[in-house]
Formats: structure tokens, C-alpha cells, sequence
């Protein structure tokens, strides 16, 4: 059964007493297992949707369903996490990730050993007790992608996480992201603007429109993705193609 299945899902903004449609009826489904990049122009409701699948926004028409099972809000079954690392900030690293855990109904013994192996398995262990105003910005996304992970969800939903680092730190949370998600084998839905980095990730990248889906497509590259992958003539051949329809969309909007 698909894990995350998103239907005939509507959505309007009203602004200057304006209505402006920005999700028309988009249907996708994202399987077991499955790493899913979202990419698109700046305002064509990729972030809209993942919003929506997380429970955090509503929609006026459509479903989306968690093994079937249609949402009702925010739930435990969905791992969130957002560019800004919304860390709280007078609790060290360890404690944010207990946090997560507290609030999912575990017993305080259990989530500090919960913590400290999520902590173990994005490479801060030695930063367990620092707190945030201590720690870069790759490793206060390290700490959110731990407390998002701490509580097992079945999906994870990423939406533009890598967007405020720097290229170096931002290969090097890639390259991470991905040995997670081959540890823990969960579905994620990805945003990004970057179409390397979706190519670099992804098995499926789903390209929208203005409120639609113009084109998915499949990236039949091996794993684990090596270095050097980046330069394959098959992994370039894919970016290109991505970029053309996102160029072609930005076109057609302006």
C-alpha cells in the first residue's frame, strides 16, 4: 500500500480580495520506502503541499491519505522539517530531541536513550549538551533532522532544509541525509530549488507548475550515490532535463 497518497488536492490563497488558485487538482503518491524531490518556481505551491501533507494547512477540496487513512492534522506518523531549524533554544541538543519525544507520550529514561542513539546517528553525540546559539547551522539541521527522525515516523517531510548552508556543508548534509534514509528505509517528500541536489537524492523527481504537476520523472542512478556521481552523463542528462521544464514554466507564468 502506497505510504503517502495525496488526490485531487485544491487550495486557494484570497489576497487584495483576489482568489489565486494555488494548488488545481494535484494527485501524487509516494510508495514505501520512497525518496520523492519536489522542485519547481518560487510560488507554484510546492510548499504548500508539503505543508498540507503535514497536517499543518488545510486544503478546500481532495485527501490525502497516510496508508489509507486520511489525516487529521499534524500527527506522529509525519516527521517535519523546515529550512529554519526551529530549535528551542534554552534546551541543549539532546534535550530537543527528548522534547519530541516527551510530547509523543515515552517515559523520561526511554527518551534520553532515544535521544542520545538519534543524536549517535547524525554524527553529535559530542554535542549533546550544547545548545543551539553553540552549534553551526549544519548541525542545528542535524539536530532537527534527529528529533524529526526520534519518534519513527513512517514519512519524512523536508522542505527546503539545506536552503540557508553553505555548498560545502550542504554536500556534506546530503551525503548524510542519504545514509539515514538507507539506515531507516522511510519515505520522504523533499522540497528544493536545487535541481543537482534533487537529482543527487531522489528516486522520483516531480517537477510542478503553477499548481500542477508538469512531469515526474525517474532517477535510475545506483546507490549509494558515490562521488563523482554528479558528473555521469546520465545524471547530467536528467538535470537538464528538470531545469528546461522549470525554465519553460517560469516563461510561460512571466
Amino acid at each position: 500500500m502506497s505510504t503517502l497518497a495525496i488526490q485531487s488536492l485544491h487550495k486557494s490563497f484570497t489576497t487584495n480580495n483576489q482568489e489565486k488558485k494555488v494548488l488545481d487538482g494535484i494527485s501524487l503518491t509516494l510508495a514505501d520506502n520512497e525518496f520523492v524531490s519536489i522542485v519547481g518556481t518560487s510560488g507554484c505551491g510546492k510548499s504548500t503541499m508539503l505543508s498540507i501533507a503535514a497536517g499543518l494547512e488545510d486544503f478546500e477540496s481532495g485527501s490525502v491519505l497516510v496508508d489509507g487513512i486520511p489525516i487529521n492534522g499534524a500527527g506522529m506518523d509525519r516527521g517535519v522539517v523546515f529550512q529554519a531549524y526551529t530549535l528551542l533554544p534554552w534546551l541543549t541538543a539532546l534535550e530537543n530531541v527528548e522534547f519530541a519525544l516527551k510530547a509523543a507520550g515515552r517515559e523520561s529514561r526511554e527518551c534520553k536513550e532515544i535521544a542520545f542513539e538519534h543524536l549517535e546517528l547524525v554524527n553529535l553525540t559530542s554535542f549533546a549538551d550544547a545548545y543551539p546559539n553553540e552549534l553551526s547551522g549544519g548541525m542545528k539541521q542535524r539536530v532537527a533532522i534527529a528529533r524529526a527522525l526520534s519518534y519513527r515516523p513512517k514519512i519524512l517531510l523536508m522542505d527546503e532544509p539545506f536552503g540557508a548552508l553553505d555548498a560545502i556543508t550542504r554536500r556534506q548534509m546530503q551525503q548524510l541525509l542519504t545514509k539515514v534514509w538507507e539506515a531507516h528505509r522511510l519515505t520522504v517528500m523533499f522540497v528544493t530549488h536545487d535541481v543537482e541536489e534533487a537529482v543527487y537524492l531522489s528516486d522520483r523527481i516531480v517537477v510542478m507548475g503553477t499548481g500542477c504537476i508538469k512531469d515526474t520523472i525517474n532517477v535510475p542512478i545506483g546507490r549509494p550515490r558515490i562521488d563523482g556521481v554528479c558528473d555521469l552523463s546520465e545524471f547530467v542528462d536528467i538535470q537538464r532535463y528538470v531545469l528546461g521544464l522549470i525554465r519553460q514554466n517560469s516563461v510561460a507564468h512571466a
